[in-house]
């Protein structure tokens, strides 16, 4: 594949900003997700490409493409630069420096979803909860670890329920709802789940 299908993955056309594509890549992550969209190959397969596109584009991309607009002032997590700007007129002026703390626990904050995905395909529920706690205790204040924890518990409570274990399924079920309350997608999912709860007592 070329750079132009990376961006067409995105449903970007060539050269959009990084902005834009985190934004498209975050929107289209949502509506793919495999625990959104279980048995579902295409959507699998999806969700796949547009990980990888994404990924491809944020090391391609020159750190210049990445970092913020002018008008912004921040350290960029994804280009390892720190960007210090002057009026609007002035020039901006881009200064390397090594991986700074926020850099570091975005990579373990990827990696450790990594694992996770490994553990809930090998439904090694305990450990993709461990996991997950984990992660959560030290980014508290992350969104989507905070998703990714919920739909852990869902995921494990819906497997206790095939499995009978119904007091235990309802307990990770309202862990879910808990730790993501304002998630519609996964309260809808859980709510069926309750459901099918309710019939096997």
């Amino acid at each position: 594949m070329d750079l132009q299908d990376y961006y067409r993955i995105l449903g970007l056309r060539s050269g959009a900003s990084f902005a834009d594509i985190k934004a498209s890549y975050r929107r289209l992550v949502q509506q793919y997700h495999p625990d959104i969209n279980p048995n579902d190959l295409k959507a699998k397969d999806k969700f796949i490409a547009v990980t990888e596109a994404y990924k491809f584009l944020q090391m391609v991309l020159p750190p210049e493409e990445i970092k913020p607009q002018p008008s912004e002032i921040k350290i960029n997590v994804s280009s390892a630069t720190e960007v210090k700007t002057q009026p609007a007129a002035a020039k901006t002026t881009v200064i390397s420096h090594p991986p700074n703390l926020e850099d570091i626990e975005q990579r373990l904050k990827w990696k450790t979803y990594e694992q996770l995905q490994r553990f809930l395909q090998e439904r090694r529920f305990p450990q993709a909860i461990a996991l997950a706690e984990a992660l959560m205790a030290r980014l508290p204040a992350d969104a989507e670890v905070r998703q990714w924890l919920a739909i852990a518990y869902q995921i494990w409570g819906r497997a206790l329920i095939t499995e009978k274990q119904l007091p235990k399924a309802r307990i990770y079920l309202k862990k879910a709802l808990k730790t993501d309350p304002y998630n519609k997608a996964l309260w809808n999912e859980v709510q069926r789940d309750f459901q099918r709860l309710e019939l096997k007592l």
